[in-house]
């Protein structure tokens, strides 16, 4: 799928393009033009007639499904590594997390807790059940949760009860009649078809099992290209252990032969599957081998990753009726209905931290909100300040996770005293900023809209930000400009017409009436984050676990364009029961408000239209504070205060104080001098309509 954004005459135009075809393809794009190289199938192609670039991914995701939603949990911050050896090195990092005062909501098992690398097992040495039982009763009543990784390889085991049962429902891929034989880290495996019916419901009765043996809170579907560490027609060895359990897992040990006897193996154009030139069923499943219903590993290819998506999540809804967290490393067109994803094995380089920006967003667009790169890099290890500079990044990313190769050092954010210091700044902005992230989740499933976009998204007629991918923005206007070069302590960011306040300190503004380039400070603990005018920012008071995050009081930000007469905002919050199946409104266990504010003839007025308020107010939520950015400092003091209708200035409890802003570089500031005013001590309910106005002495 692509999009194209153009500009005529100063009107901007998208459209995307999708073909939904699941062969073999090799597409070239020259600058002016595309070609299409498709070995198989159907040419469907889809036009998506936008105009705006957020039509046109309500349109095309209204087509393949809307984004799956995420629970609140998987918003806050996750880590994992392949290596942690037993259980106690577990409860180490989430010890540590916690004593290093990063916030952490999530921690993840790679194959470590299994026995021999076989899915849906425990090793009973190194992760005890009743161990690990009592870990996860400790983290779940803190409100933590806890993820492990399955690969769809099932181990060729006669005494391996998962394995069996495949056998007896008949549920592998087969190649000449019986199950394809591949190489993956149990040793010889076979791959589950998940075309079949059958086999759905095999997989959905191994994850009930497997739930009741370990209660985990969501599951990590990797390897699921799917990837085998052989080629061709293989058999298991005779007189030799294979893996031999020395050396790297991924050399192939079983004795394999090439297949190039059908068209189907050997096609007349050859793609480039793997960047080598390689056969088409190098490293996977042999093209020949055949699905449910005859269908050909060669039509269905591209489809195994989200195959697997559909029927994890199926198995996960079955088991407590509560929202399915799954991660996938294979996905397709509509993966986001079902799955986040994460960008594979990323490096621990700079141009990889680069990379993982524009990936980011791509997968916004492609209808996968919920996505994110290993932070500080999978493999070879990163440096001290590129980990700093990463964080900085990820804390930003829409799935933020910390992952790290079985052969790297240890990277755990507080590994480095420097590191330690930049994630509690970074994550500390994202966790008071959950309930932002929270509602463009909400707003994803509802119409698709990416969480983390392109400056396109927002300002499609100023042509200038059209190539920008060194920034982006959470949302219509939360914009990051982080550091991507090593060595750097500034930043080179562009700023869209308009004015823009830093959440590092609101009273610091840039006001460009055309659109400018700022070379902003950034010393290696900072990480530039500006919020846009005309817009209502819902933050809360931060924390180190979401659970307790999400029940502090509410600051309201709001931003006008500096020192205007005139102007309004606008802003939205969505809460729920984020683990019922379902986000949506009419059950009773949500909430969602519309915000607005006003400022005109030296009176500004901030109000809300709540749709089902009985969620917030049960929970006891409240507004303590609003601040509003870019008033007029030459008007005065606020001269009266009314909240519904009834004065508040000489309350106990009212805090008014009058900041004023500076101006970074930017065109047209002039001498005008612009203030923030922040309210704070209010203690409005966030389930019921106010209004709050004052006039300016």
């Amino acid at each position: 799928m692509y999009m194209d954004l153009r500009n005529n005459g100063g009107e901007a135009y998208a459209h995307a393009v999708l073909l939904l075809n699941s062969n073999g393809m090799d597409v070239f794009y020259r600058g002016n033009s595309l070609t299409y190289k498709v070995i198989g199938g159907v040419l469907d192609f889809y036009f998506f007639s936008g105009p705006s670039p957020l039509n046109v991914v309500d349109q095309y995701t209204s087509l393949i499904g809307r984004p799956a939603p995420m629970p609140y949990w998987a918003f806050g911050f996750h880590q994992c590594r392949w290596g942690y050896h037993n259980l106690s090195v577990v409860e180490d990092v989430v010890e540590n997390y916690k004593k290093a005062q990063i916030p952490l909501d999530v921690i993840w098992n790679d194959d470590d807790h299994m026995d021999g690398h076989k899915d849906f097992t425990l090793n009973p040495n190194n992760y005890p059940r009743p161990k690990l039982l009592n870990f996860l009763n400790k983290i779940h009543n803190i409100g933590m949760k806890y993820i492990v990784i399955i690969d769809p390889g099932i181990g060729v085991n006669s005494s391996y009860g998962v394995y069996q049962r495949g056998l007896a429902n008949d549920v592998f891929i087969k190649y000449e009649g019986e199950p394809f034989l591949a190489q993956v880290w149990p040793g010889a495996v076979n791959f589950p078809d998940f075309l079949n019916p059958k086999t759905v419901s095999w997989w959905a009765d191994e994850i009930r099992r497997f739930h009741e043996l370990v209660p985990v809170d969501g599951l990590w579907i990797d390897m699921n290209e799917a990837s085998n560490f052989c080629s061709g027609k293989c058999k298991i060895p005779k007189g030799k252990i294979c893996p031999s359990g020395t050396g790297p897992g991924w050399i192939c040990c079983l004795d394999c032969k090439n297949i190039t006897k059908t068209r189907w193996d050997d096609p007349p154009y050859k793609i480039n599957a793997s960047g080598i030139q390689a056969p088409i069923g190098y490293k996977t499943i042999a093209t020949s081998a055949t699905h449910y219903n005859g269908v050909l590993e060669y039509d269905a290819h591209s489809i195994y990753g989200f195959s697997q998506s559909v029927a994890t999540h199926k198995g996960l809804l079955g088991i407590e009726g509560k929202r399915p967290f799954i991660l996938s490393r294979s996905t397709y067109v509509g993966s986001g209905k079902y799955a986040a994803h994460w960008t594979g094995d990323n490096q621990g380089t700079w141009e990889n931290l680069r990379y993982s920006i524009s990936t980011m967003l791509n997968f916004g667009i492609f209808g996968v909100p919920m996505v994110g790169s290993d932070i500080c890099g999978f493999y070879p290890q990163p440096t001290e300040e590129l980990c700093n500079r990463w964080i900085e990044v990820g804390a930003f990313y829409p799935f933020s996770r910390d992952h790290a190769n079985y052969y790297s050092p240890r990277q755990e954010l507080y590994q480095w005293d420097s590191v330690a210091q930049s994630a509690r700044n970074a994550l500390g902005i994202r966790y008071k900023i959950l309930p932002y992230l929270y509602t463009l989740n909400y707003e994803a499933h509802v119409s698709g809209s990416p969480i983390a976009r392109p400056l396109f998204f927002t300002f499609p007629t100023y042509t200038e930000c059209y190539d920008v991918s060194t920034q982006f923005l959470l949302g219509s206007s939360l914009l990051i400009s982080p550091v991507l070069e090593q060595g750097k302590t500034q930043v080179k960011a562009l700023f869209p017409p308009g004015s823009w306040y830093s959440l590092l300190d609101w009273t610091h503004t840039i006001t460009s009436k055309g659109g400018t380039y700022v070379t902003l400070d950034a010393p290696l603990h900072v990480v530039n984050v500006h919020l846009y005018q005309n817009t209502i920012l819902p933050m809360q008071q931060g924390g180190l676990i979401s659970k307790d995050a999400r029940t502090t009081p509410f600051t309201l930000i709001v931003t006008f364009p500096a020192g205007a007469a005139e102007g309004d905002a606008k802003g939205t919050l969505f809460i729920d029961e984020d683990e019922l199946p379902e986000i949506k409104l009419g059950n009773g266990y949500s909430t969602y408000i519309d915000l607005y504010a006003s400022v005109k003839q030296g009176g500004v007025k901030v109000w809300s239209d709540v749709q089902e308020g009985k969620y917030a107010l049960d929970k006891g939520l409240i507004i303590d504070s609003i601040s509003v950015l870019g008033l007029d400092g030459n008007i005065g003091a606020i001269a009266s205060l009314e909240l519904d209708g009834k004065p508040l200035i000489g309350g106990s409890d009212l805090n008014v104080t009058t900041y004023e802003h500076v101006h970074l570089e930017g065109e047209g500031n002039g001498e005008s001098k612009t203030v923030m005013v922040a309210l704070r001590g209010l203690s409005i309910p966030v389930g019921k309509n106010f209004a709050m106005t004052w006039k300016m002495g």
